[in-house]
């Protein structure tokens, strides 16, 4: 074998050295983008940490607005339930008011009729202290009496005129309490 010519060893020479040189060239640069792919990683880590801290504060707050919602739901529903119950009572309230209202109502209808048979009534004590000193049955009082009587039946007799069942049971009522004063 012979040896190779020196222009072959100086140009392997010389492409050994390029090639040293490119491979030094190219371990700087991984070496650099290593840097700098770890200095983005680290960077991802402290963003992604950030952003879970950021998350976990938002959940936090999230849960805190839920629960001060609930909690004013809560109340207000205490308080629509409150207010439901008072809306009750005064219904309850105004029916009575009503019904309080249509019985003056009536009591103002009748009062014409109320105040002629309280004088009917008055003039009748009168007539029953009078009649006790005179005892005799044919006297100007004593028919006086009669007829007021039998006026009484011919106006509880007549049908002509109408009553409502409030003012016959009144009617009624009046009988039996005003019946045995005269």
């Amino acid at each position: 074998m012979s040896a190779p010519p020196a222009l072959q060893i100086r140009e392997a020479n010389a492409h050994l050295a390029a090639l040293h040189g490119r491979l030094a060239e190219l371990e700087r640069r991984l070496g650099a983008a290593e840097g700098t792919v770890r200095g983005q990683a680290q960077s991802l880590i402290r963003k992604d940490a950030e952003l879970r801290a950021a998350l976990e504060e938002l959940q936090a707050a999230k849960d805190r607005e839920i629960a001060a919602l609930q909690e004013r739901l809560s109340s207000s529903e205490e308080t629509i339930q409150k207010l439901l119950n008072q809306i009750q009572e005064k219904d309850d309230l105004i029916l009575q008011l009503k019904h309080r209202s249509q019985l003056l109502t009536k009591i103002c209808r009748s009062r014409p009729a109320l105040d002629n048979l309280l004088s009917y009534v008055a003039e009748g004590e009168q007539l029953g202290s009078i009649s006790e000193s005179q005892s005799s049955s044919n006297s100007p009082i004593h028919e006086g009496l009669q007829e007021t009587d039998c006026m009484a039946n011919q106006i509880s007799n007549n049908k002509d005129f109408s009553l409502s069942e409030d003012e016959l049971e009144e009617q009624d009522l009046d009988k039996t309490l005003f019946g045995t004063t005269v």
